[in-house]
């Protein structure tokens, strides 16, 4: 199919330029906007590429550990856990739930003391709302068993304290009893029986797991603290968190992995928009010189425009010469841009 002829010499203009000093500089003019505007295109997408992979690969590392909802009581245990966990395995979405109890202690060995999160488990249906028994560098979550007063520490916990799977940790609880001497802390010693590494260094310096029956008698609490989920999608937890508020009985607190680490999501977020406005930027500028150098090549192709005129070439069509060279450079710059861009982002993990 012969194309039209305003395709025809926009492409001509586009591809040729060379035989005079003044074609060869704006060529190279249009060379460098192609260049531009393909380096700008592979940077945004390298950089959102590169972006995205990082949130991605925290985010599954933090629910290697978290649950995708939890839903605890404002009174701090749930007798009928048994009840709300059966409500809300209503729900499609929803394919696993497992009891918690969450409380902070001190963990001392020797001249070493680091406060921690310690979270009661049952470790039977853990693997129902979290993978970390599939994190474990020692030990297993089996080895928690009811009165043995077991300990699974992160990996840099571990590290902090200096123990080993066998070694023995004095946990500190801050509900006491008081006394004539004043308020006494309630101490306990555990057995270290695992050691887990997640890869996320706030869950691997400040976790710990015990039985939730131990838990349970070392703060004096009649049932767990709560539920947690797991939901067939992790992008939806926020929708089903809605849903449970209106189909959970009872006065209950229910929160998504979102809501737990939200500070740290949505500085992601602004920094993906700031690199996303800034690399605009970038092929904003190569776009303008690609402006540039159509308005140089009509001030160069006058004579040319007059005999197009002369020969009843209409207004219209003049401009089309010009919009073809300039969509040509666009799209090429573009395509090679996108390509380079994909080579450089899939070829990362290797570099």
């Amino acid at each position: 199919m012969k194309l039209p002829y305003e395709w025809q010499i926009g492409w001509r203009y586009t591809r040729a330029g060379k035989r005079t000093t003044g074609n060869g500089f704006i060529s190279f003019i249009a060379l460098v906007s192609m260049s531009g505007i393909a380096l700008g295109v592979a940077a945004l997408i390298v950089v959102l590429s590169v972006m995205n992979g990082f949130q991605r690969d925290v985010r599954d590392r933090m629910l290697s550990v978290l649950a995708h909802i939890e839903i605890f009581s404002p009174t701090g245990t749930m007798p009928d856990w048994q009840l709300t966990a059966k409500e809300a395995k209503s729900n499609p979405e929803v394919i696993g739930a497992a009891p918690y109890v969450d409380a902070q202690a001190l963990l001392t060995r020797g001249d070493s003391v680091n406060g921690v999160a310690l979270r009661g488990i049952e470790p039977s249906e853990e693997p129902q709302v979290s993978d970390i028994g599939k994190e474990m560098k020692a030990g297993s979550l089996n080895d928690l068993t009811p009165g043995s007063f077991g300990i699974v520490l992160g990996a840099d916990l571990a590290v902090n304290l200096g123990v080993t799977v066998g070694d023995k940790v004095t946990l500190v609880a801050p509900e006491g009893s008081i006394t004539p001497a004043g308020m006494l802390p309630r101490l306990k010693q555990f057995t270290v029986v695992g050691v887990f590494e997640s890869g996320h260094y706030e869950y691997d310096s400040t976790l710990a797991l015990t039985n939730i029956r131990d838990a349970e008698v070392l703060y004096r609490l009649g049932a767990p603290s709560g539920v947690r989920l797991r939901l067939t999608d992790m992008q939806r937890a926020p929708a089903v968190a809605r849903q449970l508020v209106h189909t959970l009985s009872g006065d209950l607190y229910i929160r998504d992995w979102t809501q737990q680490n939200k500070t740290w999501f949505s500085a992601v977020q602004i920094e993906k928009r700031m690199m996303f406005i800034i690399l605009t930027l970038i092929i904003a500028v190569a776009a303008f010189n690609l402006v540039s150098s159509l308005v140089m090549t009509v001030t160069n192709k006058q004579a040319d425009i007059a005999i197009l005129r002369t020969l009843g070439a209409q207004p219209g069509s003049i401009r089309k010469i010009f919009v073809v060279q300039g969509v040509t450079i666009g799209f090429v710059g573009t395509a090679s841009g996108v390509a380079l861009g994909c080579v450089i982002a899939w070829s990362i993990p290797w570099l």
